[in-house]
Protein backbone atom coordinates (compact mmCIF):
# COMPACT_ATOMS: atom_id res chain seq x y z
CA UNK A 1 0.00 0.00 0.00
CA UNK A 2 1.94 3.26 -1.07
CA UNK A 3 1.44 5.73 1.99
CA UNK A 4 0.79 9.37 1.60
CA UNK A 5 1.88 11.33 4.26
CA UNK A 6 -1.14 12.40 6.62
CA UNK A 7 -1.97 16.01 7.85
CA UNK A 8 0.25 15.86 10.61
CA UNK A 9 3.22 16.33 8.59
CA UNK A 10 1.54 19.80 7.68
CA UNK A 11 3.33 21.12 11.02
CA UNK A 12 6.66 19.70 9.64
CA UNK A 13 6.99 20.89 6.08
CA UNK A 14 6.53 25.04 7.12
CA UNK A 15 9.51 24.33 10.06
CA UNK A 16 11.18 23.30 6.60
CA UNK A 17 10.61 25.88 4.54
CA UNK A 18 11.90 28.41 7.01
CA UNK A 19 15.04 26.12 6.52
CA UNK A 20 15.37 26.20 3.56
CA UNK A 21 14.23 30.56 3.49
CA UNK A 22 17.67 30.70 6.01
CA UNK A 23 19.76 28.98 3.70
CA UNK A 24 18.69 30.83 0.66
CA UNK A 25 19.16 34.20 3.11
CA UNK A 26 22.93 32.89 3.69
CA UNK A 27 23.74 32.26 0.40
CA UNK A 28 22.18 35.73 -0.97
CA UNK A 29 24.32 37.74 1.37
CA UNK A 30 27.13 35.40 0.87
CA UNK A 31 26.84 35.87 -2.99
CA UNK A 32 26.36 39.74 -2.79
CA UNK A 33 29.88 39.85 -2.04
CA UNK A 34 30.85 37.47 -4.51
CA UNK A 35 29.08 38.98 -7.10
CA UNK A 36 30.22 42.32 -5.71
CA UNK A 37 33.97 41.55 -6.69
CA UNK A 38 32.88 39.96 -9.79
CA UNK A 39 31.13 42.57 -11.42
CA UNK A 40 32.47 46.03 -9.87
CA UNK A 41 31.05 47.78 -13.13
CA UNK A 42 27.37 47.74 -11.88
CA UNK A 43 26.18 49.79 -9.72
CA UNK A 44 25.11 48.65 -6.33
CA UNK A 45 21.61 48.35 -6.67
CA UNK A 46 22.57 46.03 -9.93
CA UNK A 47 24.66 43.79 -8.21
CA UNK A 48 22.03 43.31 -5.38
CA UNK A 49 19.64 42.62 -8.53
CA UNK A 50 22.18 39.99 -10.15
CA UNK A 51 22.32 38.25 -6.62
CA UNK A 52 18.82 38.57 -5.95
CA UNK A 53 18.15 37.13 -9.72
CA UNK A 54 20.84 34.17 -9.49
CA UNK A 55 19.48 33.38 -6.06
CA UNK A 56 15.99 32.77 -7.32
CA UNK A 57 17.16 31.25 -10.57
CA UNK A 58 18.76 28.74 -8.31
CA UNK A 59 15.96 28.14 -6.05
CA UNK A 60 13.11 28.43 -8.94
CA UNK A 61 11.29 31.84 -7.48
CA UNK A 62 11.54 34.03 -10.48
CA UNK A 63 10.34 37.54 -9.40
CA UNK A 64 7.68 38.04 -12.20
CA UNK A 65 7.09 42.14 -11.25
CA UNK A 66 8.24 43.38 -14.99
CA UNK A 67 11.29 45.43 -13.95
CA UNK A 68 13.36 42.15 -12.33
CA UNK A 69 11.88 40.10 -15.81
CA UNK A 70 13.31 42.87 -17.46
CA UNK A 71 16.69 42.48 -15.45
CA UNK A 72 16.87 38.25 -15.93
CA UNK A 73 16.74 38.80 -19.35
CA UNK A 74 19.10 41.03 -19.76
CA UNK A 75 21.67 39.64 -17.49
CA UNK A 76 20.71 36.01 -18.44
CA UNK A 77 24.49 34.91 -19.67
CA UNK A 78 25.97 36.64 -16.59
CA UNK A 79 22.94 34.83 -14.23
CA UNK A 80 24.09 31.28 -15.93
CA UNK A 81 27.95 31.77 -15.59
CA UNK A 82 27.77 32.64 -11.84
CA UNK A 83 25.57 29.91 -11.49
CA UNK A 84 28.14 27.62 -13.16
CA UNK A 85 30.88 29.24 -10.88
CA UNK A 86 29.25 28.71 -7.64
CA UNK A 87 31.12 25.74 -6.47
CA UNK A 88 34.63 27.23 -7.20
CA UNK A 89 33.43 30.96 -5.23
CA UNK A 90 31.27 29.05 -2.77
CA UNK A 91 32.60 25.80 -1.96
CA UNK A 92 31.90 25.93 1.84
CA UNK A 93 27.70 26.30 0.83
CA UNK A 94 27.57 23.09 -1.81
CA UNK A 95 26.46 20.81 0.79
CA UNK A 96 23.59 23.52 2.95
CA UNK A 97 22.67 24.35 -0.57
CA UNK A 98 22.48 21.20 -1.93
CA UNK A 99 20.04 19.88 1.38
CA UNK A 100 17.90 23.15 1.06
CA UNK A 101 17.14 22.75 -2.74
CA UNK A 102 16.66 19.14 -2.05
CA UNK A 103 14.42 19.68 0.94
CA UNK A 104 12.70 22.38 -0.93
CA UNK A 105 11.66 20.08 -3.76
CA UNK A 106 10.85 16.89 -0.92
CA UNK A 107 8.43 19.97 0.66
CA UNK A 108 6.85 20.77 -3.21
CA UNK A 109 6.48 17.23 -3.65
CA UNK A 110 4.04 16.51 -0.29
CA UNK A 111 1.96 19.43 -1.21
CA UNK A 112 1.82 18.42 -4.87
CA UNK A 113 4.31 20.84 -6.95
CA UNK A 114 6.75 19.08 -9.36
CA UNK A 115 9.99 21.28 -8.70
CA UNK A 116 12.21 18.52 -9.84
CA UNK A 117 13.56 20.89 -12.68
CA UNK A 118 15.38 22.67 -9.92
CA UNK A 119 17.64 19.87 -8.94
CA UNK A 120 18.54 18.80 -12.46
CA UNK A 121 19.67 22.48 -12.75
CA UNK A 122 21.29 22.09 -9.81
CA UNK A 123 23.16 18.69 -10.65
CA UNK A 124 24.13 20.58 -13.92
CA UNK A 125 26.09 23.45 -12.27
CA UNK A 126 27.63 20.93 -9.93
CA UNK A 127 25.73 21.84 -6.86
CA UNK A 128 24.37 18.46 -6.14
CA UNK A 129 26.80 15.69 -4.76
CA UNK A 130 25.83 11.99 -6.06
CA UNK A 131 26.83 10.61 -3.13
CA UNK A 132 24.95 13.25 -0.99
CA UNK A 133 21.71 11.60 0.40
CA UNK A 134 18.72 13.70 1.27
CA UNK A 135 19.11 14.73 5.40
CA UNK A 136 16.73 13.94 7.69
CA UNK A 137 14.45 16.99 8.65
CA UNK A 138 16.34 16.81 11.88
CA UNK A 139 19.70 16.61 10.73
CA UNK A 140 18.84 19.37 8.52
CA UNK A 141 17.29 22.08 10.87
CA UNK A 142 20.73 21.48 12.84
CA UNK A 143 22.64 22.24 10.00
CA UNK A 144 19.80 25.47 9.32
CA UNK A 145 20.94 26.35 13.12
CA UNK A 146 24.66 26.19 12.93
CA UNK A 147 24.83 28.33 9.83
CA UNK A 148 22.05 31.09 10.71
CA UNK A 149 23.87 31.10 13.94
CA UNK A 150 27.15 32.13 12.32
CA UNK A 151 25.10 34.92 10.28
CA UNK A 152 23.54 35.91 13.25
CA UNK A 153 20.51 34.37 11.72
CA UNK A 154 19.15 33.03 15.17
CA UNK A 155 17.10 29.55 14.61
CA UNK A 156 15.03 27.95 17.85
CA UNK A 157 15.44 24.61 18.05
CA UNK A 158 12.44 22.49 16.94
CA UNK A 159 11.79 18.90 18.19
CA UNK A 160 10.91 16.40 15.40
CA UNK A 161 9.07 13.37 16.01
CA UNK A 162 10.86 10.33 14.60
CA UNK A 163 7.62 8.95 13.04
CA UNK A 164 6.73 12.39 11.64
CA UNK A 165 10.07 12.89 9.95
CA UNK A 166 10.25 8.97 8.43
CA UNK A 167 7.10 9.32 7.24
CA UNK A 168 7.70 12.71 5.44
CA UNK A 169 10.82 10.81 3.33
CA UNK A 170 8.17 8.10 2.57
Amino acid sequence: MDHKPEKKDSRLIPILREGVSVIQMIFFKELKSVVSKNHPDLDSVSQTMLTGAITNELFGSCNPEEKFQNFRNQHRGIIEQELLDLPAKLPHLMAPLADALRVQTLCDHQEGIDSSHILKQADSCDILSADQELPLPSAFMATVRNLGGEHNLLIPPVEFDQTEEQGLLQ
